[in-house]
């Protein structure tokens, strides 16, 4: 039954029912009116929502309903991963995703040396021919007290913790910066 048929059967039922109108304009059905209106208005949208799919959300479902739309909801995702897969199976060469759960890569002292030295090759302020891990930042490379701290934060960057003021003021090497790092990553080789 289509919206046009259930309009007109809708409209047949309303001249029908022959409704009054009285002086202020308020609109009285009759108690058979009443009635009609009880049993006409669920068959209509009985039919409604068979010939359509609607689902009244206010009705209590039964477990035989659930059920059914539990099953038809893992059979749409069924053969939606079964396209997936037959699509992945042709092109696994092309995109092969691999998950790592891994924070960061594990570290090594030869490692934290390595990544101390080129952070310290990287800022301007130093020169890498006088640059070794005894090499002292004030005495030795020439840096004031603000460099020194921008060294400092350029290791916090590098290594992803925060290095504390009191724990930073002894730092006056690459090889204190290193012991450091290797304290607080728990690396000892």
């Amino acid at each position: 039954m289509s919206f046009t048929q259930i309009a007109r059967n809708c409209g047949r039922l309303a001249a029908a029912l022959g409704t009054k109108r009285m002086a202020s304009s308020a609109v009285v059905q009759s108690q058979a009116a009443r009635m009609m209106h009880r049993i006409a208005v669920p068959a209509v949208a009985n039919q409604v929502s068979q010939k359509f799919a609607l689902r009244s959300y206010s009705a209590k479902r039964t477990i035989e309903d659930i059920k059914f739309r539990v099953l038809k909801v893992v059979s749409a995702y069924d053969k939606v991963t079964a396209d997936k897969e037959m699509v992945s199976s042709r092109c696994r060469w092309q995109t092969q995703s691999v998950r790592r759960y891994s924070a960061k890569p594990p570290l090594s002292l030869k490692l934290i040396d390595e990544r101390v030295l080129l952070v310290l090759k990287l800022y301007d302020k130093i020169d890498s021919s006088k640059l070794n891990v005894d090499s002292h930042f004030i005495n030795d490379l020439g840096l004031d007290s603000l460099d020194h701290v921008e060294v400092i934060m350029a290791m916090e960057d590098e290594f992803g913790f925060e290095i504390p003021d009191s724990d930073a003021e002894k730092l006056l090497k690459p090889a204190d910066i290193i012991q450091y790092v290797a304290d607080k990553e728990d690396v000892y080789e």
